[in-house]
């Protein structure tokens, strides 16, 4: 198994992207913070909407990435306060966070996996 362990995020996109290409309206965009330029990391972006990704469609979307959730992750969730800079009120933003690793010859995509935890809320948030 590989040892390189990196973290995903999912968040909504209040005001939709410009990369990798341009939404018109709220979007939900994951990506796998990894070293190296934020313009590089890899990078899903679901179509306009404000529905949450199901289970399935994270999973799906890692794996279209090139990863797996790490050993004995699961998803967890923090709220934070939208930036002051926004051209519209602040709004409260959810934020997903997941351990991953690289998918390596021969994964199904359903790898062992451990917790990240961007914040702390218990067990509050949606499914994971």
């Amino acid at each position: 198994m590989s040892k390189q362990i990196f973290g995903a995020q999912l968040s909504l996109r209040c005001c939709g992207t410009t990369v990798p290409e341009r939404t018109d309206g709220p979007c939900w965009q994951l990506y796998v913070a990894m070293s190296g330029l934020v313009s590089e990391w890899p990078t899903f972006t679901w179509p306009a909407t404000a529905e949450v990704p199901t289970i399935d469609q994270r999973q799906a979307a890692l794996t279209d990435l090139g990863f797996v959730p790490a050993e004995d992750a699961e998803w967890e969730w923090t709220e934070h306060v939208g930036p002051d800079y926004h051209p519209h009120p602040a709004q409260v933003l959810l934020l997903g966070a997941v351990k991953v690793r690289p998918l390596e010859n021969g994964d199904d995509g359903m790898g062992e996996s451990w917790v990240w935890v961007p914040g702390d809320l218990g067990d509050e948030g949606p499914d994971r």
